[in-house]
């Protein structure tokens, strides 16, 4: 007999083998393949092209373990059409490794027993309002959002939409955007559970991947919390996903296959045919159109958790107010943040910038340190005492020999967290202190010292966007976004989307616990329209406006976008390849071709970068087209082309 095996590897179809074994759909098998041998999956469709003269090998044995889902394998060759990803790289997000395919582990489960007596939490009137209409009497598949302030208490919602499922003997997962956030989350669930998730990231361990990558084929795991990785984990009964934070920018991966792992949760969850939840303060403009447009049903918590108020919102116009030199924190926002400290108020400093200074520059020969690898700017890390690139992780020390043949005297321009925090260490001598970024917060000590703010042991916090993303501190009354002009700065499409969000979320961590909370903005700018917008109770009015303008000018959710980066070393084969590449594909394409044209970070890990930009119809003829295009175009020896289906950055 023979069967079809797909290979978690470059290759867009499955090979062809011989057997004798009772081989079904979903099958893993191991093959030979070229001079090794490989692990595979039994696939459901032959090879396309039938003209290939080649032996046809054995399958050497087949796995004693349940099998893959033919839903997930449906879902997977969907997965691979639209984000425009080889079969069997898609293929190669589930499979964890040959080993744990080998030697599937047996035992170990016991730390996510999921038999232990739960706790009863009281939900208020509107959440359990709001829980109605979550919970549809089938299980068959829905895109339902829940909206609800910052605060208001969506976590229990959803947990008790969760529980349902769980007690029918359904498998659940819960996305979130940053591994951050899984510490605290996990011991929120473990509280109103009374049992442990599987957590599952990219910093767990081996070992730990292993036995919940096996337990959840074995149905001995029934929820996983994880970030966009946990999505293409071989659930065997999976009865419903939510993705918590669905607006989050870092659903989307994009390095390596690219894909963002929202949408890919709602297509998932179709193919599975169970509902999905996405949760939110402010939803995504796509979300936002789709509830309109009647494709997802949603529901709305509008009040704060036992009735705490949402903050006030100051604006500090610094026009009016001379900064000191060297300084970014204005004479008022000292005088405000000195009330609120006396009033036992923990204060947060925002700012959206790593680091001492995004720029060190020598005040002699006046040059600046640049990123041999890429075409930015080295950003000063005090801390460290180097400099780093944040974008190839190239490292230098702050050394050079001027031109003027002494050594370079640096000045540095522009503020990042470090220095932002020796400032207000100056002003505030006598309390503790804690920069919140991804260089301090990615450590092993990071429960520690969240357990510490929580206190309100740190009196002081100096926080990147990461401290935005869903993290609970009850004496957090007062916020300082240091610099608002920096975030309305740049090209991005998506910006005041962007922006709208990050600071209703940031502005969601104060007040919490029912004190009176405030948000204080520091601007230059005159025009406050931009800060009316962020700070409005109903972000609705805002997203309405947005789709708006995005509907006039063609702009997602209404046409696709597919973005096409050609990359090399060599820049004037860049260039050339491009130009021919784009009119190769702009004659078959229903669409059109935008560019090309350098990236605004033209070289990035010493690669040339060239930006195309297919827009069209949303719909999988694109891609299809697209994807048979590609395959006929030479590019040059050296040249890379990286292919990014709906994308969100544009660097």
């Amino acid at each position: 007999m023979r069967v079809p095996i797909l290979i978690p590897n470059i290759f867009n179809y499955p090979f062809t083998y011989e057997t004798s074994l009772n081989l079904k759909l979903g099958d893993y098998v191991e093959v030979p393949f070229g001079k090794s041998k490989a692990i595979g999956v039994v696939w459901d469709e032959f090879e396309k092209n039938k003209n290939k003269n080649y032996a046809i090998k054995q399958v050497i044995k087949k796995f004693e373990i349940p099998s893959l889902n033919k839903n997930t394998i449906k879902f997977l060759n969907w997965f691979s059409e639209y984000n425009m990803v080889p079969k069997g790289m898609a293929l190669k997000l589930v499979l964890l490794s040959s080993k744990v395919v080998e030697e599937l582990p047996k035992k170990n489960y016991e730390n996510f027993n999921h038999k232990i007596k739960i706790q009863k939490f009281k939900l208020t009137l509107e959440q359990k309002e709001n829980l109605k209409k979550m919970n549809f009497s089938n299980q068959k598949f829905r895109v339902h959002v829940l909206q609800g302030v910052t605060g208001s208490g969506k976590t229990i919602v959803y947990f008790e939409a969760l529980r349902k499922i769980l007690s029918n003997g359904f498998q659940g997962l819960i996305l979130l955007p940053e591994i951050g956030l899984t510490g605290q989350f996990e011991k929120k669930f473990i509280e109103f559970f009374g049992f442990r998730p599987a957590i599952w990231h990219s910093g767990i361990t081996k070992k730990n991947r292993e036995i919940i990558w096996s337990g959840i084929l074995n149905q001995k795991i029934n929820v996983v919390i994880g970030a966009r990785s946990s999505l293409f984990l071989p659930f065997k009964n999976l009865g419903l996903i939510i993705v918590d934070e669905e607006h989050d920018q870092s659903y989307k991966q994009d390095e390596g296959i690219i894909y963002n792992a929202r949408d890919m949760a709602i297509s998932r969850a179709l193919f599975e045919n169970i509902p999905i939840n996405l949760v939110t303060a402010v939803p995504s403009v796509e979300t936002y159109d789709n509830i309109k447009k009647g494709k997802y049903t949603s529901s709305k918590l509008h009040k704060r958790y036992k009735n705490a108020s949402l903050p006030n919102y100051e604006i500090i116009n610094l026009n009016k107010i001379k900064l000191e030199p060297q300084s970014w924190i204005s004479k008022k926002i000292i005088e405000k943040v000195n009330f609120h400290l006396k009033n036992k108020d923990q204060v947060l400093f925002f700012l959206n910038r790593r680091g001492f200074s995004p720029h060190a520059l020598c005040k002699k020969c006046l040059k600046s340190f640049s990123c041999p690898n890429c075409s930015i700017n080295l950003v000063y890390h005090k801390n460290k005492q180097i400099l780093l690139c944040h974008y190839c992780g190239y490292k230098s020390q702050l050394v050079r020999k001027c031109s003027v043949n002494q050594m370079c005297e640096f000045i540095f321009c522009g503020p990042g967290v470090e220095r932002i925090y020796e400032e207000i260490k100056k002003r505030f001598p006598l309390k503790k202190i804690l920069i919140f970024s991804s260089d301090t917060m990615n450590k092993k000590n990071s429960t520690d010292i969240l357990k510490k703010i929580v206190n309100n042991e740190i009196q002081i916090l100096v926080g990147t966007q990461l401290i935005s993303k869903g993290f609970h501190f009850p004496n957090l009354n007062c916020i300082v976004v240091v610099d608002i002009d920096l975030t309305s700065q740049g090209h991005d499409l998506r910006g005041t989307e962007k922006n709208l969000q990050l600071y209703h979320q940031l502005a969601g961590r104060a007040g919490r616990a029912g004190k009176p909370a405030i948000v204080y903005f520091q601007t230059y700018n005159l025009n406050t329209n931009m800060i009316t917008d962020i700070t409005n109770s109903n972000p609705d009015i805002f997203l309405e406006k947005e789709l708006e303008l995005r509907r006039s000018n063609n702009l997602p959710p209404f046409q696709r976008f597919i973005s096409l980066i050609v990359t090399g070393s060599d820049e004037k084969k860049v260039e050339k390849d491009s130009i021919k590449f784009k009119n190769f594909i702009e004659k078959f394409i229903d669409g059109k071709v935008l560019g090309p044209v350098n990236a605004p970070i033209f070289r990035l890990k010493r690669k040339f970068r060239v930006r195309l930009l297919v827009r069209g119809k949303k719909s999988l003829n694109v891609q299809n087209s697209l994807t048979k295009i590609i395959s006929k175009f030479k590019f040059s020896s050296g040249i890379k082309l990286t292919v990014d289906v709906d994308p969100i950055n544009f660097n």
